[in-house]
């Protein structure tokens, strides 16, 4: 079998391997192996073939990696979930919302509510903001605030 065509097969393999680790280290190696197709295409011995597969992988590690992980990780905005991804939502009220009990629906969920303030209240049919959640109670208040 030819060398270079068991550099592209090592190349794949590590480019396979990025695709379970997805730490871009795996993905150098694999840059570094088509460095070593590179000079085995142009006829060159096996141990150049080495050094072009470790100077590529090492030029990779050290100058493309850290900017890679950079751009995906500065692209990459930070994920709500759980209760912090409901703050902020509008809710419509389904049963009358005072300070101590109410009930408001958030798209097919019903959640127990009450409002922020003693003397605010929101009817059946009002449109409130969810401002926090303590516990499983949402804590609402106008839609404008």
């Amino acid at each position: 079998m030819d060398p270079w065509l068991l550099w592209l097969i090592a190349g794949g393999l590590f480019a396979a391997g990025e695709l379970a680790s997805t730490d871009l280290v795996l993905l150098m190696f694999a840059g570094g192996a088509l460095g070593g197709m590179a000079v085995a295409l142009l006829g060159g011995a096996v141990a150049l073939q080495l050094v072009g597969f470790v100077v590529v992988s090492l030029a990779l590690l050290l100058v493309v990696r850290p900017i890679a992980k950079k751009h995906l990780l500065a692209g990459t905005p930070q994920q709500l979930d759980g209760v912090d991804a409901v703050v902020g939502r509008t809710a419509r009220v389904t049963q009358a919302v005072d300070r101590h009990s109410g009930r408001i629906k958030l798209g097919a969920d019903e959640w127990t509510a009450r409002s922020q303030y003693a003397g605010e209240a929101f009817a059946i049919g009002d449109t409130v903001r969810i401002l926090k959640v303590e516990g499983a109670t949402a804590v609402v208040g106008d839609a404008m605030e």
